[in-house]
């Protein structure tokens, strides 16, 4: 498996370091490096930032959030990277759930498979710039002749030939569905978690992705000195820090793809547990319902021993590249260390 460093989305300030981390993750042999965003910094800036100061690392976007952008802006953005970086890229795309399109974007939320087809076949058809681009799809129309159309728009091809005509599209997806369109219109597709321990989950959707199809996943890992019952679960505090809000809090009651990942992969009463807790305010609680087990399934933690013993179920998986997050050179080359040897 290849291996990813992910910097995610900033918070309040842009963090620091950023550069140097990421030229010695290059050093290190990492082969990609991923940036996010949610409603705040953007995916592709800071991967232009990095491409100046890089040579062989791979510049994902993970993701990019498709109600952010038309996808002919996306192409744009993607194009120009793409060149700027000796084709380096790998878009990865994604719908969000309902409180971020609507709520940020202000963009309808509806029907998301129909939208991500449209948006990934106008994408296509832009990379690989055969014919103008003429497009009339339920939710995209090139050239756009809805209501308040003039009539003088025309089809256009992309100014700047794209490097590559086969960028690579990865999505973020979780539904059955969509993880089922996925394997079938994109390159790779990026979950939000994965358990090497119930493939089952994702089998069929996967069953007929072709043989260059990637999976690429942001996976915890940290070492710890012992493999008792009290270190491990403190190593994993942090991962059920994160699944008590994405399960919890990102969406609604009975429209949050987390909770339903979650209950798919056997934890149905523990997930609607910490919905319902963490939609009551009672966000501690919410995290402490989080099953270690879980949490254990879709992480790496413990000594070096169990750490490369878990990896295994990993590498027997469809998992091709594994995104981690260290933040200083020591912890850098450490993971490589532990996850490439």
């Amino acid at each position: 498996m290849e291996l990813g460093l992910t910097l995610g989305y900033w918070g309040a300030q842009p963090p620091d370091g950023l550069a140097p981390l990421v030229q010695n993750a290059e050093r290190l042999g990492y082969d990609a490096v991923w940036t996010a965003e949610s409603w705040g910094s953007d995916a592709f800036t800071p991967l232009a930032w990095l491409a100046a100061q890089t040579e062989r690392i791979r510049l994902g976007t993970g993701i990019v959030q498709m109600s952010a952008r038309t996808p002919t802006a996306t192409a744009m953005h993607a194009v120009t990277l793409d060149h700027l970086s000796n084709g380096r890229l790998i878009l990865g795309l994604g719908v969000s759930g309902p409180q971020v399109v609507e709520g940020w974007y202000g963009r309808p939320s509806n029907r998301p498979l129909a939208r991500t087809r449209e948006y990934v076949e106008v994408l296509r058809r832009a990379f690989r710039r055969e014919e103008h681009l003429a497009f009339d799809g339920e939710f995209h129309q090139h050239p756009y002749v809805g209501d308040g159309s003039t009539g003088l728009g025309k089809p256009l091809k992309v100014m700047v030939h794209p490097l590559r005509s086969d960028l690579p599209i990865f999505i973020g997806a979780e539904g059955p569905k969509n993880v089922a369109q996925t394997a079938e219109i994109a390159d790779g597709w990026l979950p939000l978690y994965y358990s090497p321990y119930r493939q089952d989950v994702y089998a069929d959707q996967l069953a007929h992705a072709p043989d260059h199809f990637q999976v690429a996943l942001n996976v915890a890992v940290t070492e710890t000195d012992d493999d008792s019952p009290e270190a491990i679960a403190a190593a994993l505090a942090p991962v059920q820090a994160t699944l008590g809000f994405y399960v919890g809090g990102m969406g609604a009651k009975g429209q949050n793809y987390h909770t339903k990942l979650m209950a798919r992969m056997g934890f149905e009463a523990e997930a609607l547990r910490v919905q319902d807790l963490f939609l009551e305010g009672r966000r501690d609680e919410a995290i402490a319902s989080v099953p270690l087990e879980f949490a254990d399934e879709i992480s790496l933690v413990g000594t070096p021993d169990r750490i490369r013993d878990r990896l295994a179920a990993f590498e027997d998986s469809p998992v091709t590249m594994l995104n981690v997050a260290p933040r200083s050179p020591g912890q850098l080359r450490r993971t490589a260390e532990l996850l490439l040897a």
